[in-house]
This record gives C-alpha cells, sequence and structure tokens, in this order.
C-alpha cells in the first residue's frame, strides 16, 4: 500500500536568517477604522479540571477577555494541576518558566523572548520566530477593527508563547495516532480562540450545509465519513471547526486529520496540533529529503495505516484528508489559487480503508477557502520553519453530496481507469465548490454566488 499524502500544516520553507529585534512595529493603517467587525468567540476556560469537564457555550459573543485574567487564570489553574496530576489520558503539566504568562504589556511580552533566551531556555532561532509570529498576528488581528484588539492579541500571544516554551522544555512527542489534548490544559479551544479572531465572519460562508447534518446523522448511526479535500493552510483544521462549531458541533471537534511530520515537529506548529485528532504521516513530497531515513518513514507510515484501519472498525469515525498532498499554492502566471490536484493513489487508499472496515462507509468531497488568513510559502522546500504571513480575511467551507465508487467502476473497464476517473470525480467537485466560495469571499457576492449545486448560509447569523 503507498504511502499517504501529506495534509495540513505543510508544506515548509527555508526561512532567512532573521535580526532578532525587539522594537514594536506599528500598528496596522486598518485599526484606526471606524468599522468594527464582529468575531464570535468561545468563552471558556483552557484549563479543565482533572475530573470534571467544563460546559462549553456555543454562543457567540465579543471576544473580551483581559490578558492579566487570563495569565492568571493559566497560572491557578496550573499550580492546581501540578498537585493533583492530570486524568482521562491528558498531558500532565510540569514546572517551567512563567515569563509569557506574567507579562503585562506588549514591551514585557517581547523582553521576555529575550529573557528565555539569555537564559538558556529558548534557542535563538525560536525566538526569532516567535517574535516574528508575534508582530504578524497583532497587525492582522488590528486589521479587524475590533475594540479589544489589544487585549485579544497579548492575551492569545502570552499563552501561545507560554505553550511553545513548555515544548521546548518538555518536547512532546506525538504517536501514529493522537488524540485531542483537552485536559488539563484544553489545547483544542486554545487554537479555536488563536485564529478565531483572524476570521472575518461577516464574509465567511458555508455550504450544503444540509449535508454536514446528513453526515452528522450517519457518524450517529455508527457510519464512516471521510471527507476529501483540498488544503490551504496551517490554520485550516481551526477555520473548519470554526464555521462549524455552532451547527454541527460533534463533527466540529471529533474530526481526525490526516496529517504530515512538519505539523508534529515545527516548535511554533506543535501545540496548535496537539489540539487535534491526528494520523500522523510521512508526506510522498518529503518521503525522500533524508535517503537514510526513507525506510524509517515507510515504517512508520504503515504503523499509521494500521492505527486508522483499527478506528474506522469501531464505526462512527470522520477522517479529512488532502490527496494533494501539501497546501494549493497560487498559479505562477495568474496568481490565482486553485486546489491542486488530487493523487489517485491516495484517494484508493482511503475508500480501500473504509471499505474494509466493516462499518458503512461514505466518501464526500470538501472545499475550503482560507488562504489569505495563513497563507503558505511560495514553493514547497525541505527545512522545518517558514515566516507566517498572516490578515484577517473571510472564509468559507463547502461540501458536496457523496461520491460512489461502485457507480463509477461500472462504466471503467480497467479497475487502474477507475481509480483515476474517482479521483478526478471528487477533484472536479471540490474544484466547482472551490469557485462557489471564491465568487461569494473574494468576488463580494455573498449569498448571491450560491448555485443549484451549493446553497450558502452564514449560520452564526
Amino acid at each position: 500500500m503507498s504511502t499517504l499524502p501529506l495534509p495540513f500544516f505543510s508544506g515548509t520553507s527555508t526561512r532567512a536568517p532573521f535580526s532578532f529585534s525587539l522594537k514594536s512595529s506599528p500598528p496596522s493603517a486598518a485599526s484606526s477604522s471606524s468599522s468594527s467587525s464582529l468575531v464570535p468567540f468561545q468563552r471558556v476556560e483552557l484549563f479543565r479540571s482533572t475530573s470534571t469537564r467544563t460546559t462549553r457555550s456555543f454562543s457567540c459573543v465579543f471576544y473580551s477577555l483581559k490578558a492579566k485574567a487570563m495569565a492568571e487564570l493559566v497560572q491557578d489553574k496550573e499550580s492546581g494541576v501540578a498537585a493533583t496530576g492530570s486524568s482521562g489520558g491528558g498531558r500532565p503539566e510540569v514546572e517551567h518558566s512563567r515569563t509569557f504568562l506574567e507579562a503585562r504589556s506588549e514591551q514585557e511580552l517581547l523582553s521576555g523572548i529575550r529573557k528565555e533566551v539569555e537564559a538558556g531556555r529558548l534557542p535563538p532561532n525560536v525566538a526569532a520566530g516567535m517574535e516574528e509570529l508575534y508582530q504578524n498576528y497583532r497587525n492582522a488581528v488590528f486589521q479587524s477593527g475590533d475594540p479589544s484588539a489589544v487585549e485579544i492579541v497579548l492575551s492569545n500571544m502570552a499563552v501561545a508563547f507560554d505553550r511553545m516554551l513548555l515544548d521546548v522544555e518538555d518536547p512532546f512527542v506525538f504517536e501514529p495516532y493522537h488524540k485531542a489534548l483537552r485536559e488539563p490544559f484544553d489545547y483544542y479551544m486554545f487554537g479555536q480562540n488563536y485564529i478565531r479572531p483572524l476570521t472575518d465572519f461577516r464574509n465567511s460562508y458555508v455550504g450544503n450545509l444540509s449535508l454536514f447534518y446528513e453526515i452528522e446523522e450517519k457518524l450517529k448511526q455508527g457510519h464512516n465519513v471521510v471527507l476529501i479535500s483540498n488544503h490551504q493552510t496551517e490554520a485550516d483544521p481551526a477555520i473548519i471547526t470554526l464555521l462549524l462549531e455552532k451547527t454541527n458541533p460533534h463533527v466540529a471537534e471529533n474530526m481526525i486529520y490526516v496529517a504530515g511530520d512538519r505539523v508534529i515537529t515545527d516548535p511554533l506548529c506543535k501545540p496548535f496540533s496537539m489540539g487535534r485528532n491526528l494520523i500522523c504521516v510521512y508526506s510522498k513530497k518529503h518521503m525522500y529529503d533524508v535517503p537514510e531515513l526513507v525506510e524509517m518513514k515507510r515504517k512508520a507510515n504503515t504503523q499509521s495505516l494500521k492505527q486508522m484501519a483499527l478506528l474506522l472498525r469501531g464505526g462512527s469515525k470522520i477522517v479529512w484528508i488532502a490527496p494533494s498532498g501539501g497546501r494549493d499554492r497560487p498559479d505562477p502566471l495568474t496568481e490565482e489559487w486553485y486546489p491542486a490536484p488530487f493523487d489517485s493513489s491516495s484517494v484508493d487508499n482511503m475508500r480501500r480503508l473504509i471499505e474494509h472496515s466493516g462499518a458503512p462507509g461514505h466518501i464526500y468531497p470538501l472545499a475550503l477557502l482560507c488562504y489569505n488568513i495563513m497563507p503558505p510559502p511560495p514553493q514547497v522546500e525541505k527545512q522545518i520553519g517558514e515566516r507566517r504571513n498572516i490578515s484577517f480575511h473571510g472564509a468559507g467551507l463547502s461540501v458536496a453530496p457523496k461520491i460512489s465508487f461502485q457507480e463509477i467502476a461500472a462504466a471503467c473497464e480497467k479497475s487502474e481507469e477507475a481509480k483515476d476517473v474517482y479521483s478526478q470525480a471528487l477533484y472536479k467537485s471540490v474544484t466547482k465548490q472551490y469557485n462557489v466560495l471564491k465568487s461569494a469571499v473574494h468576488g463580494k457576492q455573498g449569498l448571491e454566488a450560491s448555485t443549484a449545486g451549493v446553497s450558502l448560509s452564514q449560520p452564526w447569523n
């Protein structure tokens, strides 16, 4: 069985040497705009009790959490966790530096990076990436015009830096199947709250919402569902769940992502990956980057496929995979963005896993548009670590009716032909949906962009 391709958070580029400066860049001009955008926010504690789970509210309200309150919350909860330990499969919290959680201003937060470098707890290259991330994230959140932008940035970046530093001090190792860490620290909500302020919900859309309800019902009936999707940014999992959390929370929180090794090794990505359900694989695109590791990667992929097969046997699983093997990129001549072509062997791998699981299975084509929020580097390169360009922008998500392999195979003479035709059918559906989303989000046509095949809605309104 051929290896699965790299799905989300993938395709990194080599970062040029970064000058480590703690100067603050001026806010974006957009921050002074009088028109502010609503940013739905789930008010939820990031640290959970080790014995009970906090009930989460899915109502949409303004993000107004003060950085000082957040830092005190995390510190108090961590102290309790250190004394009681963790349960329910969570990762035990270890004692580590509180530099970032104690920051009460941008200056203190950024000077904390230098402090950790000087203390030998933070590698200079990671520190440089953290500062760059801060500046880009701050400017993007200010673009939203939210009156709480200062508090949002300081709060979210303080917690993000704390999690990154913790992983440098106590590196987390991902298993072939990684279950999202929700306690004692809720990494899932951490990722949601971090990406939420970057999403322009007024210019975001969901296509064919009724099919997401159909998918949720099938999962409740014990069926398996595979979403064959394009892949655009490191933030794809958060964007998907943000657009579905109000209407389909079960789908949003239980989705399993087929993930490449970059997302579980990049120190700026790892804390966000820890909040997702992942099947970890090595990408075909990076299989031969280091010849000496090829055999190890193949064995690891075989183990991951076995884990996926075991999961699917239990039924009620929903798996997201990008069979393109990486993120979409613009055409070098037209600079237009389109879904990258699918690898038919990867599509066929998922089809066979579904068919042999013993539970009813369905494959749906899913389109995602969100590249403006966190576009990938222009080209795929070997080195870990990329510049994170970030902006405040609308996004789109759409699903089309499931496509049956048996119906397509019946019209083909050879099995290999059937594999290719099936993969192309899924790709064409994704591309069609993508173009509708593009017209709505980028063409400013809004709900008028709906077609007979894609019905757009904004369920958070």
